[in-house]
């Protein structure tokens, strides 16, 4: 099958090579750029937060020694491969990291590592159940502007058959493109909060994981 792979890079390219083991066609168009940024960050928090593996490149080596909860297992593996010792995944969403953080009780401030405008909700409700959270930018998120000619024709002429999404704002960057015949595509999403961002467009079908890990993903594929 030719199949659409929207994520950013560099997991976009991993996916693409994932998918041409499994005898597939990727077309990759990213339709976010990520670019970390060097914001100030405290030398000694108590506890890391990610809500994804975007922020993992912006967090220094000296952080490797502090308990790090993330949303799910792909984020775990890129902070584990970055030298994090001590991981932990929540295994689903937003709301499945709250609990495990709450459920800790590591006492001292919590640094929110998140993209620009990533994390609002998030911090506000660790605040209300009394942990204390800093808030840090540490990447920038760009949208694709523009639909390339040989994807928007590949896409038009029923070329492509398959689009995998991988978050709920690269959903929305891909619908911002306007992009011809998805009423004949396939949309594989990574969770059902993925799922839910992709309804603005028609599609012949949306199916999202049932765990939002790339192989429960791969799997829809079989």
């Amino acid at each position: 099958m030719k199949l659409l792979v929207t994520r950013p890079e560099p997991g976009a390219s991993a996916t693409a090579a994932r998918l041409a083991a499994m005898g597939h066609e990727p077309v990759v168009l990213p339709c976010l750029t990520i670019r970390t940024t060097a914001p100030r960050l405290p030398e000694k928090p108590a506890a890391l937060v990610i809500t994804s593996g975007q922020a993992v490149p912006a967090l220094p080596a000296a952080l490797h020694h502090v308990p790090a909860f993330c949303v799910g297992d792909a984020t775990a593996a890129k902070l584990r491969e970055a030298g994090f010792t001590r991981v932990e995944s929540a295994r689903g969403n937003a709301d499945d990291l709250f609990r495990l953080i709450a459920a800790r009780h590591v006492p001292g401030l919590h640094l929110l590592a998140v993209g620009e405008r990533h994390g609002l909700a998030l911090a506000a409700r660790l605040r209300e159940a009394g942990i204390k959270v800093l808030r840090r930018k540490v990447y920038t998120v760009t949208p694709t502007r523009r639909l390339p000619e040989t994807v928007a024709a590949a896409l038009a002429g029923g070329d492509i058959v398959g689009a995998l999404f991988y978050s709920a704002e690269t959903a929305r960057a891909f619908a911002r493109l306007n992009p011809p015949g998805t009423a004949a595509i396939t949309a594989y999403a990574l969770s059902k909060t993925v799922a839910e961002a992709l309804q603005d467009l028609p599609w012949a079908q949306i199916r999202a994981a049932v765990a939002p890990t790339e192989a429960d993903l791969m799997a829809l594929l079989a």
